[in-house]
C-alpha cells in the first residue's frame, strides 16, 4: 500500500499542513519539527506526487526552462543544473525547447506557461536578451530569472545571472599575445547572441590595449557549430592569402567552433600548435575530446543554472527582492592547442 502524506503526519506527530510546508521547503517551520518530518519521510520512503500537488492547490511548484540553443552540451549542463535545484527544493521542471525565429513564438510560449501553471521561468539566450518577451512573462505574475552575457544587468525586469564573456575573452586574447601572436583571427558565433558580441568586444579591446593592428579579414562571421569552425578555418588559412596575412592563432567563439577549426587545419597539414594556435570558449567536452586538447575558458554552466534556479525559487517564495544579480567570469584553461608563435621563436636570441 502506497504511503500517503497522512502517514507521514501521523508518524511525525504533526499536522498534514506542517508536513506540506516541510516538503515544500518553506521557511516557517521550526528546525526540530522539520527534522522530525524529514525523518518520517525517509523512514516511510514517502514520494510526494508533485503533479497532483500542483493541481490540488492554488500554488504552482513547476519551473520552466525555455531555450533555443544549438549547443547540446550547453543545454545538458543547463538542464542538469536546473533539475538539481528543483529536486532539492521540491519543484518540477518543464523543459521547453523553442525556435526563436518562428512566427508567433512568443504567443506559443505564453500559452504553454499558462497551460502548465508555471511558477517561474529560467531563460537563456536569445530569449533572456529580449526585454519585451520578459515583460510578457512577468505580466502573467510568473517569476523570471535570466542568464545573460555581460557584467551589468541591462534593466530591472528580473534577477539576472551574468556571464562576463568580455573579460574572459580579454584573458584568452592576452594569452595568445603573450605567446607572441599578433595575427589573431576571430571566428564568431551566432550574431543574435549577446555572448558573441561580448566575446568580440573583449578580443578587440585586448588588441587595442596591446597596440596590435586590427585586421578585418581575420574576423569570420559564423555560428556556434562544428561546421562553422571548419568553414572559418578553411577561409582563414586559404593559400590565396599571403603568408604574412594568414593568422598564427584563432580565437573561436566556443569549443565546438574550435574543434571544427582544428579538424579543418589538420586536414590541411597545419601543425597545432607549432604553426597555428587555436582556442575555444566554455570548456565543454569538445575541448577535451580533441588532440591536442583545447585551450579555453571554463564556463561552469551547470553551476550557473543551479544558481539561477535557486534565485528563481527564492523569488517564487518571496524570500528575495528582484534586484538580485550574480556574476561569473569564465576562467582561462591553458592546454595543448596553444603555443608560442614560431616566427617569434625563430628570431629570439639565446643569451648565454
Amino acid at each position: 500500500m502506497k504511503t500517503t502524506i497522512n502517514d507521514v503526519a501521523k508518524l511525525s506527530g504533526v499536522s498534514i499542513k506542517t508536513v506540506s510546508r516541510v516538503i515544500n521547503n518553506e521557511p516557517s517551520v521550526r528546525q526540530l519539527t522539520r527534522e522530525k518530518v524529514q525523518a518520517a519521510v525517509k523512514e516511510l520512503n514517502y514520494q510526494p506526487n508533485l503533479a497532483a500537488r500542483n493541481l490540488a492547490g492554488t500554488k504552482s511548484y513547476t519551473v520552466a526552462y525555455i531555450y533555443d540553443n544549438p549547443n547540446a552540451y550547453y543545454i545538458i549542463d543547463m538542464q542538469e543544473g536546473i533539475l538539481s535545484s528543483c529536486r532539492q527544493q521540491g519543484f518540477e521542471l518543464l523543459i521547453n525547447p523553442c525556435d526563436s525565429k518562428k512566427e508567433n513564438i512568443i504567443e506559443e510560449i505564453i500559452n504553454t506557461i499558462k497551460h502548465a501553471r508555471v511558477a517561474g521561468v529560467v531563460l537563456t539566450p536569445p530569449f533572456s536578451e529580449q526585454p519585451e518577451f520578459v515583460k510578457c512573462i512577468t505580466e502573467l505574475d510568473v517569476k523570471v530569472v535570466r542568464i545573460m552575457s555581460g557584467d551589468v544587468a541591462p534593466d530591472e525586469l528580473s534577477p539576472c545571472v551574468m556571464v562576463n564573456d568580455r573579460e574572459a575573452a580579454q584573458n584568452i586574447t592576452q594569452h595568445l599575445i603573450d605567446l607572441g601572436h599578433t595575427n589573431i583571427a576571430f571566428i564568431a558565433g551566432d550574431a543574435e547572441h549577446l555572448s558573441t558580441v561580448e566575446r568580440y568586444k573583449g578580443y578587440r579591446r585586448t588588441l587595442k590595449a596591446n597596440d596590435i593592428e586590427f585586421k578585418k579579414h581575420l574576423v569570420i562571421e559564423g555560428e556556434y557549430s562544428f561546421e562553422s569552425g571548419v568553414q572559418g578555418a578553411q577561409q582563414l588559412m586559404s593559400t590565396d592569402l599571403p603568408i604574412s596575412e594568414r593568422p598564427t592563432a584563432i580565437f573561436s567563439c566556443n569549443d565546438e567552433i574550435a574543434a571544427g577549426a582544428l579538424f579543418a587545419t589538420r586536414l590541411m597539414n597545419i601543425a597545432i600548435p607549432e604553426t597555428l594556435s587555436i582556442t575555444g570558449f566554455e570548456n565543454s567536452p569538445f575541448s577535451r575530446q580533441t588532440s591536442p586538447k583545447l585551450t579555453t575558458a571554463n564556463q561552469p554552466n551547470r553551476q550557473i543554472a543551479e544558481n539561477a534556479t535557486n534565485i528563481l525559487i527564492a523569488q517564487v517564495r518571496k524570500l528575495q527582492s528582484k534586484s538580485v544579480i550574480k556574476q561569473y567570469v569564465p576562467q582561462l584553461v591553458v592546454r595543448g592547442s596553444t603555443g608560442q608563435n614560431i616566427y617569434v621563436k625563430a628570431t629570439t636570441k639565446i643569451v648565454s
